[in-house]
């Protein structure tokens, strides 16, 4: 049984010449980086989250995020860059985010039962060591594209996959925990040293950096003084020849640039509810039921959410990912206004699994239109530092949630406003997308 199991699964992630190009490889690496993320994920939420009261639990997990995340906030852009100086090295630095994770882990295993200040710092590695593995990730998939998929298609199944380990990881990490809170971590790091070692079974052409360049997260213009949204006539517009093109962000078009804003919009949403329902349904449960109950209906949604959007993504085209994106925004405001006006179990639910559904789909239009729009030259540079900031907006959601009183009304309010807002902004966005006329693929000098 388990080894037909064991087959049905590669097969499915070897499908459409995913196995020839290695993508396969890649998709079972990500589903077990998902679960051992999955299996801390468990130690750490006993610790400072479900073993002291409400009032302290709060202050411990602002705690965790003045001591994780804000440092996370500093390095976070750091990383993108430092990642493109190391081009030739992606399986390594994979391998090594796999590593220590496996080695942070181990170390709180010790240290998790008394849930001291020893813990933060051991987290704040991990958390790093994830958030890098990610942006590598996102930056290798093109180059494991096999001719079969879209790059949306593929994202989309490698999402799905980790979506599914995820699954399976917490009961297991449930399990584990009832024998000892340690026991997550050690789990997570016997995983990670496989993951370690899968990370060097991934295909040569991921280290491959041919043709690549550099891109800037800012600017309209180039330093050549053209619009780096069109592209470039050299008879009509020479560079001189001191002063060679840099591509920027604005190179992709402003299709890339509307995209952007929505998603970080929705990532920053989605790290507000995980914190500001994590509390208030524990403090508050709604429906009559137990804190543990409304907590698990609330992330089922949530998980859900994540899940459909990912398999429609298979479906997306890059031609119409302009309105997904606005659309996703549409209805997680939508879903916010009513969970505010009608507050209970059902809406609350229905916004926790609508957010999950925007920021899957939308973060899948946006990596169409970024293969849509960028050139190769500097489309994995714009891959990572698009996700480093998708990161950061999830910190800063994440910390409005712990600030804000546990009130119900108020919370949801705040974040139908905080996506509203960002709906205005895209619509009108998009009304000029529309009048430019369907971006044209720019070429970098």
């Amino acid at each position: 049984m388990v080894n037909s199991t064991g087959r049905r699964i590669r097969r499915a992630t070897a499908a459409e010449g995913a196995g020839e190009s290695g993508l396969a490889k890649l998709i079972e690496l990500h589903a077990l980086n998902s679960f051992g993320d999955m299996l801390i994920t468990i130690a750490l939420a006993s610790t400072i989250f479900f073993s002291v009261p409400t009032g302290e639990a709060r202050g411990r997990v602002a705690l965790y995020l003045l001591i994780t995340m804000a440092p996370f906030a500093l390095l976070a852009p750091v990383i993108g860059p430092l990642l493109d100086r190391l081009p030739h090295g992606r399986r390594a630095a994979m391998a090594m985010s796999m590593l220590v994770r496996a080695v942070l882990a181990w170390t709180m295993a010790g240290t998790v039962s008394t849930g001291g200040l020893a813990l933060y710092p051991e987290a704040l590695g991990v958390l790093v060591a994830s958030k890098a593995y990610g942006v590598v990730r996102s930056v290798v998939v093109p180059r494991l594209l096999p001719p079969q998929l879209s790059l949306v298609k593929a994202n989309s199944r490698v999402t799905l996959a980790g979506l599914l380990a995820t699954g399976i990881a917490a009961p297991l990490g449930a399990g584990l925990h009832l024998i000892g809170p340690g026991w997550p971590l050690r789990g997570a790091f016997l995983v990670f040293v496989i993951g370690t070692l899968m990370a060097f079974h991934l295909p040569h052409k991921v280290d491959s950096a041919k043709g690549e360049q550099r891109a800037v997260l800012h600017s309209e213009y180039n330093p050549a003084g053209h619009h780096l949204g069109r592209p470039h006539h050299p008879e009509v517009n020479p560079l001189p020849a001191e002063q060679p093109a840099k591509a920027t962000l604005r190179t992709v078009g402003p299709s890339v640039i509307l995209a952007l804003r929505a998603v970080a919009s929705l990532r920053w949403l989605v790290g507000f509810l995980v914190m500001f329902l994590a509390f208030l349904l524990r403090d508050d449960p709604v429906g009559g039921l137990a804190p543990t109950a409304t907590l698990g209906i609330v992330a089922f949604a949530a998980g859900a959410g994540n899940a459909l959007g990912s398999v429609l993504g298979s479906w997306l085209r890059t031609r119409g990912s302009e309105a997904t994106v606005t659309a996703m925004l549409l209805l997680a405001t939508v879903a916010a206004v009513a969970a505010t006006l009608w507050y209970g179990l059902v809406t609350v639910a229905l916004v926790a699994g609508a957010a999950g559904v925007a920021a899957s789909l939308s973060k899948l239009a946006l990596d169409a239109l970024i293969q849509r729009d960028v050139p190769e030259a500097v489309r994995t540079s714009a891959f990572a530092r698009s996700e480093t900031l998708l990161q950061l907006c999830w910190v800063a959601g994440g910390a409005v949630g712990i600030l804000l009183p546990l009130n119900g009304a108020l919370g949801l309010s705040v974040a139908a406003a905080m996506v509203g807002l960002a709906l205005l902004v895209t619509v009108r966005s998009l009304f000029k997308v529309g009048l430019r006329g369907p971006a044209t693929r720019p070429r970098v000098a």
